[in-house]
């Protein structure tokens, strides 16, 4: 096997039609390809023509392979679709081959709690781990390479591999567990390390590869299985490209109404900000927001004003609502005689509380409301002879 990688051969194979490349990449990966199918099948004559499908399928699809995939993590996922898909047209064919398949093993029969227990789960248990995981797995384990090999091949430093290799692991781990099959990760890493690739022959992965690159020259079951698989990946591709763009969707939508919401809260905020700026200048606050002396004299005069004009309003509201006023403002006929009364009576209340201020004057009244002893008499002496008058007047 050459030293060029994975990356160089499908170059050579797609862009200089080089067929030895192609060639290259089968011996390199049948086994893995094989095994994959033979697991799902437990029949050597359908593993090889799933094995046909899955090289058919990288020949027509290795120009949409950029060079970061990891073509043995592509080809065990890809393994594991085709095997899928012939298993379900099998069942639709002749629903009871399925015993006759489980009853076949690649050996002699294997006692409980052992290989042979993983068999029927693990290449569904490896397909549901996300494709890094997946990558990291099949190097790891189906290609017995080193953890400094994972993480060159990845992409990331050895600490970080064996972190991915040990997490994708109790993943798989908990996922036999969920099916029955209680074994430890350690367990596991030794039977997919030691069992799960096949040897095959030599002569199959030339038959392969010829039929591979001859494209239309396989069986029909064959063709027919190639036709649906990559109609199955194609809608797998559109369904998470589907799933990324509605979750980009959902993602610029609450963006949006969350810019939205704070626009209308901010647009409010602004104008009070403003407002309370223009009223701290006239009433002299000071950048600190503290008021000097005479803006926080201004201030509370502006203050006390507006209550007062708030009391006034109350009251002549109040005084209207008594004297009969309309919604316009108007007086009904009663209650403008009602309030001609009033003010009158005012007038003249007011008269007789400056005549008594007059009168007090004269007569001696002190500045705190109390009279000397002659001004006292003086006053009684006229209020006396102003209640006779007002009764000879009341009599005539």
């Amino acid at each position: 096997m050459s030293d060029n990688s994975d990356a160089d051969l499908l170059e050579r194979y797609t862009l200089y039609e080089r067929d030895e490349a192609f060639t290259e990449l089968v011996n390199r990966y049948i086994h893995l390809v094989h095994s994959v199918a033979l697991r799902h099948t437990n029949n050597e004559h359908h593993a090889q023509e799933i094995t046909q499908a899955v090289f058919i399928i990288l020949a027509r699809k290795a120009r949409s392979l950029g060079r970061n995939t990891i073509l043995s993590g592509w080809l065990c996922h890809t393994a594991w679709l085709t095997a899928a898909n012939f298993r379900r047209t099998e069942w639709r064919r002749a629903r009871n081959e399925q015993e006759a398949f489980m009853q076949t093993t690649l050996g002699e029969a294997a006692p409980h709690g052992t290989w042979q227990d993983l068999v029927p789960f693990l290449d569904e248990t490896l397909a549901q781990l996300g494709q890094r995981d997946r990558d990291a797995i099949v190097l790891r384990y189906f290609q017995n390479k080193s953890l400094l090999e994972v993480a060159s091949v990845l992409g990331v430093g050895e600490r970080a591999a064996q972190k991915r290799v040990s997490r994708a692991l109790e993943k798989m781990r908990c996922g036999f567990a969920k099916r029955g099959v209680a074994w430890s990760a350690a367990m596991l890493a030794s039977a997919i390390s030691t069992k799960s690739v096949q040897a095959t022959s030599a002569s199959l992965a030339r038959t392969i590869s010829a039929t591979a690159l001859k494209g239309s020259a396989g069986a029909g079951s064959t063709l027919t299985l190639v036709k649906e698989t990559l109609q199955i990946m194609n809608w797998m591709r559109i369904k998470i490209a589907g799933a990324i763009v509605g979750t980009s969707l959902l993602v610029a939508g609450a963006a949006v109404a969350y810019t939205h919401r704070n626009n209308s809260l901010e647009v409010p905020s602004q104008a009070q900000a403003l407002q309370d700026k223009r009223l701290a200048e006239r009433n002299g606050v000071a950048p600190t927001g503290q008021l000097d002396p005479s803006g926080r004299n201004k201030l509370e005069d502006e203050q006390k004003a507006l209550r007062e004009s708030q009391a006034q309003a109350l009251q002549d509201k109040q005084l209207a609502e008594r004297n009969g006023v309309t919604p316009t403002g108007q007086l009904d006929s009663s209650g403008r005689n009602k309030l001609e009364d009033e003010q009158k009576a005012l007038r003249e209340s007011q008269a007789q509380a400056l005549q008594d201020k007059r009168l007090a004057e004269r007569n001696g009244v002190a500045p705190t409301g109390r009279l000397d002893p002659s001004g006292r008499n003086k006053l009684e002496d006229e209020q006396n002879a102003l209640r006779e008058k007002q009764n000879q007047a009341g009599a005539q």
